[in-house]
């Protein structure tokens, strides 16, 4: 498989060498710019994979870098850096087309983890769907075909019963299903009384996996008196939230 290739552009030398070191000791290839001017000619010349952008750069602003970029390519993962770490800062870059916003200093394993995190859902993202089923919903992806699931572009371990359970609720995300339903669709044999609390165990531990204390995200919802559903007003910022067969 060929290394993913990352474009860095900082306009301090020392820390574009220290940022593109980290990189090449994890296998990546990299190519580096000091200045927009550089770094729009590297876009075109050495097709990278992902690019780490700072914030201030000598000949334009890296917000107005983004625009260009995103001008040119639509979908390529930008991670920003900056030492600027008010919300408003992060809320505009991120809103011109940034994918993520790391503040400076940042330790080295955590720019790792976003760089893969960011690579591989945007693999995931652009990968032939012909014969995948694949779900979104805002920080969640469920793929189907392949069985993974993520989470803010972090992979979660679901046992093969929480995956069906999340994949019951998230293809029919109006519909509300009562425990026996839920029992009978991820187990494959009647419901008997007494596996309602079996369901219950399972749906609560699904949705501490999936939904964390850092946001306040709910995918999954109790009905009263009727069961559980998936959460269909997030869906709205994904239009209906399923891809398959191409988009």
């Amino acid at each position: 498989m060929n290394a993913k290739k990352i474009l860095v552009v900082d306009d301090e030398k020392n820390i574009n060498d220290i940022i593109v070191s980290f990189l090449e000791k994890e296998g990546f290839e990299t190519c580096s710019a000091l200045n927009g001017k550089e770094a729009l000619r590297l876009l075109d010349t050495e097709n990278p994979d992902l690019i780490l952008l700072d914030v201030l750069l000598p000949d334009i602003n890296g917000v107005a870098l983004c625009v260009e970029i995103r001008n040119k390519r639509s979908k390529t993962p930008i991670l920003f850096l900056s030492c600027k770490d008010q919300e408003m800062d992060k809320i505009i870059a991120l809103s011109v087309g940034g994918d993520d916003y790391i503040t400076k200093p940042f330790l080295p394993g955590e720019l790792i983890a976003r760089v893969k995190a960011h690579l591989r859902r945007f693999d995931v993202m652009k990968a032939d769907t012909s014969d995948e089923e694949i779900y979104t919903a805002p920080g969640l992806l469920l793929n189907v075909s392949t069985r993974e699931t993520y989470v803010d572009d972090s992979p979660i371990n679901l046992t093969a019963k929480e995956f069906d359970l999340l994949h019951l609720f998230i293809k029919n995300p109006r519909r509300i299903y009562n425990t026996a339903q839920i029992f009978e669709y991820a187990w494959k044999t009647n419901s008997i009384m007494g596996d309602e609390k079996t369901v219950m165990v399972y749906v609560s531990t699904l949705r501490k996996k999936i939904e964390n204390n850092k946001c306040s995200r709910k995918y999954i919802i109790s009905v009263r008196g009727l069961g559980y559903k998936f959460n269909h007003q997030l869906l709205k910022e994904t239009e209906g939230g399923k891809e398959t067969g191409g988009k």
